[in-house]
């Protein structure tokens, strides 16, 4: 099951948003034209009516808005027909209350006009509005739960694509090490236990601290292989942040730094792993040396673009994930957001 922080449920749209609020504001402003300039109107001016009933209609669209937006709680924990029955009882609350305020104040406009044929009247056209709005509802909640279902199988898929190679490399390194010290190839049986776990756990998401432990039991491994060449330069913020992230985003890091950093160099080189904080962001950038072209490995960017592929279906837009390569040296940074809003 999902290892994820508990966010709200809401099978409406935030309505504090301006986004929502403009298409609440083009909609009703559509539905006032159309009753406008329905045939059959006993006023002969249209125009004289669209004013009227645009302000008629966005003032019950305005409160309506704000009104969801104070009941959020409440309704998120509705079922799908309690949701119904309340989107229907308080649009029609606030019909009736602005329709008798609206006949008070402009009465003398239309002296001819009775209050409960008006009341009757906008009831009706607010009820059929309120069923148009629970089908979109409706339809809504389909898609959403299509697009979930997709995008985690998609997810599962991806995090299917790093197994094999992440899990071959470090049996080399544990094989390697069973030669040289049986007590070292222990520990490193453990450690490769672990990362077994890891591979194959069916969570989606794990916590940095579990991330990063991950992380130091594969340079340990590579520790053992590849001896003083490996150097490991921690830069971490103390307390570590609490965040979610797929399992297995820095490990692969890691093991491009040493594959295509420190392997090919005859000295080997220092892997750099710096974590920055603020409020609202964590930015980790992972750094190695990098050869000249001539003694390059051929690099598959494809585990990168596997890794910014599983954090977008995580944070959506608002993770990024930028790679530099200059001056012999090749960095990934990753900015992840504390505090974000799940799809």
């Amino acid at each position: 099951m999902l290892n994820q922080p508990t966010q709200v449920n809401r099978r409406l749209p935030d309505f504090r948003s301006p986004v929502q609020l403009l298409r609440v504001i083009v909609f009703t402003q559509g539905l006032a034209l159309l009753l406008a300039f329905a045939p059959f109107s006993i006023d002969s001016s249209p125009w004289y009516r669209l004013g009227f009933i645009s302000l008629f209609l966005q003032w019950i669209a305005l409160i309506s808005c704000l009104t969801f937006s104070w009941f959020t709680p409440l309704l998120s924990r509705a079922s799908f027909w309690q949701l119904a029955l309340l989107i229907q009882g308080i649009l029609l609350t606030i019909t009736a209350g602005c329709t008798i305020i609206s006949f008070w104040y402009f009465q003398q406009l239309a002296p001819t006009l009775e209050l409960p044929a008006l009341l009757i009247n906008n009831l009706l056209i607010c009820f059929v509005v309120a069923l148009l709005v629970i089908q979109l509802l409706i339809m809504s909640d389909e898609q959403s739960k299509s697009i979930t279902a997709q995008s985690r199988a998609e997810l599962i898929a991806l995090q299917a694509r790093i197994r094999p190679h992440f899990l071959f490399n470090t049996l080399n390194s544990t094989a390697e090490l069973v030669h040289q010290n049986a007590a070292a190839a222990e520990q490193a049986l453990l450690d490769l236990a672990a990362l077994f776990r890891a591979a194959m756990q069916t969570a989606e998401t794990i916590s940095l601290t579990e991330e990063l432990a991950l992380c130091r039991r594969y340079l340990s491994l590579e520790q053992w292989r590849l001896g003083e060449r490996l150097k490991v330069n921690w830069q971490l913020p103390e307390p570590m942040p609490e965040l979610q992230l797929p399992a297995l985003t820095l490990q692969p890091l890691l093991e491009n730094a040493v594959l295509h950093g420190i392997e090919p160099a005859a000295a080997g080189g220092e892997i750099l792993i710096k974590m920055t904080q603020t409020a609202q962001q964590l930015q980790i950038v992972i750094t190695n040396p990098y050869p000249l072209q001539g003694s390059r490995q051929p690099h598959n960017g494809m585990a990168l673009q596997n890794i910014q592929q599983r954090l977008a279906y995580v944070f959506a837009e608002q993770a990024q994930m930028v790679i530099k390569d200059q001056n012999q040296q090749f960095s990934v940074t990753l900015v992840l957001p504390l505090v974000w809003e799940q799809r």
